[in-house]
């Protein structure tokens, strides 16, 4: 598997974590995310160790609370 050239945000383009966000796992994706500019569950998996059950979990609880949107393969974090 290959992965593609991952994006960076400028520093100051990174926003805060939501404080609503609890869990340690969802916070490392959302930040991911927020850095990278989007990510497919596989990148996700492969970059953060993290297992695809574990990560779809995290983007169905991050989605539903409106901090996530899919965007075709990718999940990018919502403006």
């Amino acid at each position: 598997m290959t992965l593609k050239t991952q994006k960076q945000r400028p520093d100051s383009a990174i926003d805060t974590v939501p404080d609503t966000l609890d869990s340690a796992q969802a916070k490392l994706v959302y930040i991911y995310l927020e850095a990278t500019g989007g990510a497919t569950v596989e990148e996700l998996g492969a970059t953060l160790s993290m297992q695809k059950l574990s990560i779809l979990s995290i983007l169905n609880t991050l989605s539903s609370a409106g901090f996530v949107e899919q965007d075709g393969d990718e999940y990018v974090v919502t403006n």
